[in-house]
């Protein structure tokens, strides 16, 4: 450990001394990214210099330990040596979860894709619930949410709905909820009480930039069409909606939010850029083998991860056999909770991962 610390704090204290140099300052794109390693170290520096502290005060206690004659002194070594022991493996254990390469898209913004799955209009309607549930909670973390796409059912419900979400980490909060949602509740549409069970499908895709994914113009197909208007609100009279078709893999994505085709055509290349990222994602995590796979984040979208059981007031995360009694306010967008204990399963099972190796 304390070897790896030494190679950290060089790193460190050379990305700090490139910053300053004449070169870097003239390159913008060059001092974006150092800027970004250097902010991505400074946490990780910051438990180094206590590690590193730690030790040293270890390294006395156990001197004294094993050198002093005096009975009062060498128990007072002792107890600082336990102590001290206590705090160094403590230490050790945060800066082997820090030193694991974070994902490179956590702090990306992302695109929510929300489906309507098996259970009719109840299905439909728990998708709208789903997509309140998720803006209430980006709301809750001062996160902009802007719709892309969307189609209503005569209820209220959603086929399905597609927006957007920017805010800082967004997308490592949001990563976990990709998958198969169950609801079990009495539809509305229910007229004996009987308690029904619906599913609704969540996507959950990074935003990537242009440089990330090369995407050649002549695979596009673009159509544009008149937008259908949210609620039968601002129905636009020309045709500003487009629609994308990516010719190799087939893949169609639309957007339909901004009274400009231009804007409208731009949101729409987001989500197509975002899907083929998924697909590069996708077949790299095919070449890993079951094991490395992440529990927390299978990737799956037809796995079930999550049921919400209204009558009992429950929802429960399978992947990790958690449950809150207070569904109530999961559904009114409180969250943290249970994103916090994905969160630190996702946590533990890196850790591992990486004591594995």
């Amino acid at each position: 450990m304390i070897d790896k610390i030494e190679k950290l704090f060089e790193r460190y204290n050379e990305v700090n001394s490139l910053l300053s140099s004449v070169e870097v300052l003239n390159d913008r794109q060059k001092s974006k990214e150092l800027g970004k390693e250097l902010r991505s170290l400074e946490p990780i520096v910051k438990v180094a210099e206590q590690y590193r502290k730690v030790y040293r005060d270890f390294l006395g206690s156990k001197e004294l330990l094993e050198t002093s004659n005096d009975p009062e002194m060498k128990e007072l070594a002792q107890e600082e040596y336990e102590k001290l022991k206590k705090e160094l493996t403590r230490l050790e254990e945060e800066l082997k979860y820090l030193l694991i390469p974070p994902d490179p898209n956590d702090n990306k913004n992302f695109i929510m894709e929300i489906r309507a799955g098996t259970g009719g209009e109840e299905a439909a309607l728990f998708a709208a619930d789903l997509y309140r549930m998720y803006t209430r909670y980006a709301e809750r973390k001062g996160w902009k949410v802007e719709l892309m796409d969307w189609n209503e059912t005569g209820m209220g419900g959603f086929k399905e709905v597609i927006f957007t979400v920017s805010g800082e980490g967004a997308y490592g909060f949001m990563k976990y909820e990709s998958g198969v949602h169950r609801v079990q509740r009495v539809p509305e549409t229910e007229a004996q009480g009987r308690v029904h069970t619906s599913a609704a499908s969540v996507v959950v895709l990074p935003e990537v930039e242009d440089v990330e994914i090369d995407i050649n113009p002549a695979d596009l197909e673009i159509d544009t069409f008149r937008s259908g208007g949210k609620g039968g609100q601002n129905v636009n009279k020309v045709e500003t909606a487009v629609r994308i078709t990516h010719k190799p893999t087939g893949i169609v994505v639309a957007c339909q939010q901004e009274r400009s085709q231009f804007q409208n055509r731009e949101r729409a290349m987001k989500m197509l850029r975002a899907k083929l990222y998924e697909m590069k994602v996708e077949e790299q995590n095919k070449e890993m083998s079951a094991q490395r796979r992440s529990m927390v984040r299978s990737g799956d979208r037809s796995e079930k991860i999550r049921t919400y059981n209204f009558p009992q007031n429950r929802v429960t995360d399978h992947r990790i056999g958690f449950t809150l009694y207070s569904l109530d306010r999961v559904m009114d967008g409180d969250l943290d909770e249970l994103i916090e204990q994905l969160r630190l399963a996702d946590r533990a099972e890196k850790l591992q991962n990486a004591a594995a190796e």
